[in-house]
C-alpha cells in the first residue's frame, strides 16, 4: 500500500519532467554541448504560459507561445557560443542569468497563481475519476509524442548530420555541413522541449514561479544517468526511451526518499550526490581498463 501511493505521483512527475530530460539528452548526449540555459528556459515556459492564460489567451496557444520563447532562448545561447565564440558553459550561464530578469518582467512578480483560471488541466481534473488517471495519460501522450518527434528527427538526413556534429565536428565540417547552424538548431529544440515542460507543469501544479527551474539541470542529468543504467543507449530509440524511464525512476526514488523521512531541503543534496556517484563509477572502471569514457552516444 505504501508503494501504491507513490507510483501515481512518480508517474505523473516523471512523465512531465521527462520532457526536460529529453531536452538535456539532446544537448549533452547527442550534441555534446553542456547547456545550462535549461534552468532559465524552464521557468520561462511557465512564466510566458501563465501570464498569457491570466491575460485571457487560450491555454493551448499560450503553450505554443511558451515553446517559441524557449526555442529563442536556446538559439540565443547557440549564437553566443558559435557566432561570438563564447565558451559554451559561459554562454548558457549568461542566458540563464538574463532569463531570470526576463521572467520577472514577464510575470510582473515572482509568482503567478493559476488556480482560479481555466488551463489545459481543468477538463482533466473535472472528470469523475481520480485526477491521476487522466493527468498521467495526458503526460504520457505528450512524452511519447516528443520521443517520437526526436526519434524521427535524429533519423532524418539532417538529424544524422546533427548527430555527427556532436560526435566529430571536424569531419562533418569537411563534408560541407554548417555545424554552427546545427548547434543553434539543437539548442533551440532542446530548450523548446524544456519550456514546454515548464508551461505544462505550471498548469499542473497551479502556479508559475521564477525559481521553479533552480537545480533542474542536475535533476535532468540524474534522470539520464539512471535511465542509461537500466537501458544501454546503443541507438537513438533506446536513448530516448532510457531518458523517459530514468525520469520516472528518479521521481520514484525522490518520492520514496521523502516518504522515508528525507527533508525537502535535502533534495538538491541527495540529487547532487546521486549524480556524482553515478559519474564516478564508470570513471573508476575506465581508469582500471586504461581509458575513461567521457562522452555519451
Amino acid at each position: 500500500m505504501f508503494l501504491l501511493d507513490i507510483i501515481p505521483i512518480a508517474l505523473e512527475q516523471g512523465l512531465a519532467y521527462a520532457l526536460v530530460a529529453l531536452g538535456i539528452a539532446l544537448t549533452f548526449r547527442v550534441l555534446a554541448f553542456p547547456d545550462l540555459t535549461v534552468d532559465g528556459s524552464f521557468p520561462l515556459g511557465g512564466a510566458v504560459c501563465a501570464r498569457l492564460i491570466v491575460d485571457g489567451m487560450d491555454p493551448a496557444l499560450a503553450v505554443c507561445a511558451a515553446v517559441g520563447a524557449g526555442f529563442l532562448a536556446g538559439c540565443a545561447t547557440g549564437v553566443l557560443s558559435t557566432r561570438f565564440k563564447i565558451n559554451s558553459l559561459l554562454a548558457g550561464i549568461l542566458i540563464m542569468t538574463i532569463l531570470y530578469s526576463i521572467n520577472l518582467r514577464i510575470m510582473g512578480r515572482a509568482n503567478i497563481p493559476l488556480l482560479t483560471v481555466a488551463t489545459l488541466m481543468t477538463p482533466l481534473e473535472s472528470l469523475s475519476v481520480s485526477r491521476y488517471i487522466p493527468v498521467i495519460g495526458f503526460f504520457f501522450i505528450v512524452a511519447a509524442t516528443c520521443k517520437l518527434f526526436l526519434d524521427l528527427f535524429l533519423h532524418s538526413e539532417y538529424g544524422l548530420a546533427f548527430r555527427a556534429t556532436g560526435d566529430n565536428e571536424q569531419m562533418i565540417c569537411s563534408l560541407g555541413m554548417n555545424t554552427d547552424s546545427a548547434t543553434i538548431m539543437g539548442l533551440g529544440i532542446s530548450n523548446a522541449l524544456v519550456a514546454l515542460a515548464g508551461a505544462l507543469i505550471a498548469q499542473d501544479q497551479g502556479f508559475a514561479d521564477v525559481g521553479m527551474g533552480i537545480g533542474l539541470i542536475v535533476a535532468g542529468l540524474a534522470s539520464i544517468i539512471i535511465g542509461e543504467a537500466v537501458i544501454k543507449p546503443r541507438t537513438v530509440f533506446r536513448l530516448t526511451l532510457a531518458t523517459i524511464i530514468g525520469s520516472i525512476l528518479y521521481r520514484f526514488i525522490i518520492a520514496l526518499g521523502m516518504r522515508m523521512g528525507l527533508a525537502p531541503t535535502d533534495l538538491k543534496l541527495a540529487t547532487g550526490l546521486m549524480v556524482i556517484f553515478a559519474l564516478i563509477i564508470p570513471a573508476i572502471k575506465g581508469s582500471k581498463e586504461g581509458k575513461v569514457h567521457l562522452r555519451g552516444v
